[in-house]
């Protein structure tokens, strides 16, 4: 009778380490089986290669975090927003000696661009910018805020990793300038700001 071919190569537990090896010789004994008609491996042996191949894969997934990684690009995009709306806010204050005001009519306090225009997040055209911004998040809005005169600004928006980025307010907290009355979203809390040169968010 023919003997099995022993594709272990001696001991088991040594090839289940050398998890390089120990696949080469998975691949190839299925191989094999399917041209050969060999019996190939035993369901003992399947069932550890597959419980390796869940622990490998369970693994890359934790240290991915797919999540934390979508958070962080959201995150970038708020930052590289506010940062080219305020580009924008200094060229005009450059033009005009003074910044724009803000409409504070509603929660998602805007950029009034004159007297009877105020630009919408992610919709209006301006001049200086291009379509303003808008956040990432559908749920989430920026918040624009000029104080009378016209000689400061701020601008906040709600990182979705909050006190995991060095660059939130207050530890993830609040902006300790925010203004009363606004809101950066239905519980969105307003955790990184930008503002003029001289004040801070």
């Amino acid at each position: 009778m023919e003997k099995k071919k022993n594709i272990w190569h001696g001991n088991p537990f040594r090839t289940l380490f050398g998890w390089g090896h120990f696949s080469i010789n998975f691949f190839r004994e299925i191989s094999f089986s399917k041209f050969s008609g060999h019996n190939g491996f035993t369901l003992v042996e399947v069932l550890i290669a597959m419980a390796l191949i869940g622990v490998m894969a369970t693994g890359i997934i934790v240290a991915v975090n797919p999540v934390a990684q979508f958070q962080k690009a959201s995150d970038s995009k708020r930052k590289s927003d506010l940062s080219q709306i305020q580009k924008a806010l200094e060229t005009y204050y450059n033009d005009f000696g003074l910044y724009p005001g803000a409409d504070t009519t509603t929660s998602n306090y805007r950029i009034k661009a004159d007297a009877t225009t105020t630009l919408d997040w992610g919709s209006t055209q301006w001049q200086y910018i291009g379509t303003l911004p808008k956040d990432p998040s559908t749920s989430k809005n920026y918040i624009y805020y000029s104080p009378t005169g016209g000689q400061s600004y701020y601008l906040y928006a709600s990182l979705d990793r909050g006190p995991s980025d060095p660059q939130a307010c207050n530890g993830g907290a609040t902006c300790s300038n925010f203004p009363g009355g606004a809101s950066c979203g239905s519980g969105a809390i307003c955790n990184y700001g930008i503002s003029s040169p001289n004040v801070s968010p």
